[in-house]
């Protein structure tokens, strides 16, 4: 028996592709527009990061179509490095806290960081000298999870002032009796920024060597 196709139901069938063509269309248009102007108003202290990036334009497959995908995010990775270099411009100068376990003591003064996993109800700096001997001890009491900073201004746990330098840290942190995950974070300057081979945003530390815009922690 032969099967046959009313004329109602093949154009139905048709309008139905095109209208879902349209549509798919429609929404890879405003999805693009919308990831434009959010890198555009991007804050350059808080930007996006090249994972948040790739994994929006990711998105970008459900709605354009793989074979569209590679170009697409070729050309907005690249537009996004532009933009993303540009405002980062505006933190050449600027302090800023890496992962890192040293501070500089000058004029009574010193800057550290510690960045928790968890919130913690206490959180222990020990100051190291050159023999490695922990000489001065800091207790930042309960802190929650997340970055913060700390001073040190140079008291000895020994009694009185260490001399100026540089000097390493470690820091512990514990919740309820159980340790708790703590990373150390060392002060840096930003001296200048610069783009890499990929086009990816770096930054010019100094003597922190050079780093890429997201290993910044905070900016103090």
């Amino acid at each position: 028996m032969t099967t046959v196709t009313s004329p109602t139901s093949a154009t139905t069938g048709t309008a139905s592709k095109v209208s879902s063509l349209t549509s798919a269309a429609d929404q890879e248009d405003r999805f693009m527009k919308l990831l434009v102007a959010q890198m555009k108003n991007q804050d350059p202290l808080n930007p996006l990061d090249n994972a948040q990036m790739t994994s929006q334009i990711a998105q970008i497959n459900t709605v354009g179509g793989i074979e569209k995908l590679n170009t697409t995010v070729a050309s907005l990775l690249s537009a996004f490095n532009r933009m993303q270099a540009t405002s980062a411009t505006e933190l050449s100068g600027r302090n800023v806290l890496v992962e890192g376990n040293q501070l500089t003591l000058a004029d009574g003064q010193a800057t550290g960081g510690v960045s928790l996993g968890a919130d913690a109800d206490t959180v222990k700096v020990e100051v190291i000298d050159a023999t490695g001997q922990a000489v001065s001890t800091l207790q930042l009491g309960k802190t929650a999870a997340g970055v913060r900073s700390f001073q040190w201004n140079g008291q000895l746990d020994a009694g009185g002032t260490a001399p100026e330098g540089t000097y390493k840290f470690r820091v512990t942190a514990t919740a309820s009796g159980k340790a708790v995950d703590a990373t150390a974070l060392a002060p840096a300057q930003v001296r200048a920024v610069t783009t890499g081979a990929d086009g990816a945003v770096q930054l010019d530390l100094g003597t922190g060597g050079v780093k890429p815009l997201d290993a910044v922690q905070a900016y103090l």
